[in-house]
């Protein structure tokens, strides 16, 4: 038996969770508070704060780390990198703390991973890192010369997803394909082949979301920049943060918006069918990109456990293949399964190289 401590920094709460195998022993999602942060100039001075968290956190469950076989934490902000898993190094130490892509509180699971793991002579992992990068060549390219698609996706939920719905269709990852769908406070759409994500449609272009506007005409945004009404910063919140089902409803949770279509709010049903026929047609594009015959198309992420909202994504594409409903984010989960392939041999860690 294997015993895994799963780390996920995020920018307002650090997720904690130990597994024995694929059996979680305890978790827990520690939120930290403006007042607590407010003091850290950048992300890496708070590796201090988040580090006691965690250890506290293992000792106010009488854990002895002496247990561990490993330690992993979430794929912080890197250049791209391949699916699955990596051993962290120096060199990956290196880049997460003086030259990281985004400053992120991602970046400081590696750094503590690496730290409690060496203290152990254990080995730290990182698994399917935001970074996650295998679009094929022809996914990369835009009508415009200087802009070129990046792989930014939910990509470590999504790939587990996938190695789930694997099993339920009874096949080995590697002969698999699937449209698989993240369904957040952003919405992205993964063509998986194998395992691998080679095309997307991310959360800014393709389907709004509870709280992103997805993909809007190109010409009437540059109208808005003209027109001087928004500062550069008011507008990028109003397209990510202000806009989707909370610029529409003035909400982001998808259970107040059902509760208003059944006491009869017409526009609340317009706008909660609209982003599912957009949700469909985005799965038709990546149906396209995988060439059809598809294994099924996965439906994962928050919304997935809105039987409303996937009976309405159901009733336009089943006819490109089954639905498989597996809800929530399950990060913790996907963290720990990861790296549990990679100790019993099953999968290979990666090397992170420049």
């Amino acid at each position: 038996m294997y015993k895994i401590l799963s780390i996920n920094p995020g920018s307002t709460s650090t997720k904690i969770a130990v597994y024995e195998d694929d059996k979680e022993l305890f978790t827990k999602s520690i939120l930290h508070t403006d007042e607590e942060l407010k003091g850290f100039e950048r992300i890496t001075d708070q590796y201090n704060f988040r580090k006691n968290v965690i250890e506290e956190f293992l000792e106010e469950n009488n854990f002895d780390i002496h247990e561990l076989s490993a330690i992993v934490g979430r794929g912080g902000l890197l250049p791209p990198v391949k699916s699955g898993a990596y051993e962290v190094n120096p060199l990956m130490i290196e880049v997460l703390k003086e030259r990281p892509v985004v400053e992120h509180a991602s970046n400081l699971a590696a750094l503590i991973a690496y730290d409690m793991a060496n203290e152990l002579s254990l080995k730290a992992y990182i698994y399917d890192a935001v970074a996650v990068d295998e679009l094929e060549d022809v996914a990369r390219l835009t009508g415009v010369s200087d802009i070129k698609r990046k792989s930014l996706f939910h990509a470590l939920n999504t790939r587990a997803a996938a190695y789930k719905a694997a099993t339920m269709v009874e096949k080995e990852i590697e002969d698999t394909k699937f449209v698989t769908v993240h369904l957040g406070g952003g919405i992205s759409v993964v063509a998986h082949k194998s395992g691998k994500a080679i095309d997307i449609v991310s959360d800014d272009e393709g389907p709004f979301s509870p709280e992103r506007c997805g993909r809007v005409p190109v010409k009437d945004v540059v109208k808005l920049v003209q027109s001087n009404k928004y500062t550069a910063k008011e507008l990028k919140k109003r397209i990510r943060g202000e806009a989707g089902l909370k610029g529409m409803l003035g909400t982001i949770d998808a259970r107040e918006v059902e509760s208003r279509i059944a006491a009869g709010d017409d526009k609340a049903k317009l706008v909660y069918d609209t982003m599912a026929y957009q949700v469909s047609k985005a799965i038709g594009e990546m149906a396209v990109a995988l060439g059809g015959n598809i294994d099924g198309i996965i439906l994962t992420g928050g919304i997935a456990y809105s039987k409303m909202f996937t009976d309405m994504v159901k009733s336009r594409v089943d006819f490109l293949g089954k639905v498989i409903v597996i809800p929530g984010e399950n990060e913790m989960e996907s963290l720990t399964l990861g790296t549990l392939r990679v100790l019993k041999g099953e999968e290979k860690a990666k090397i992170f190289t420049e």
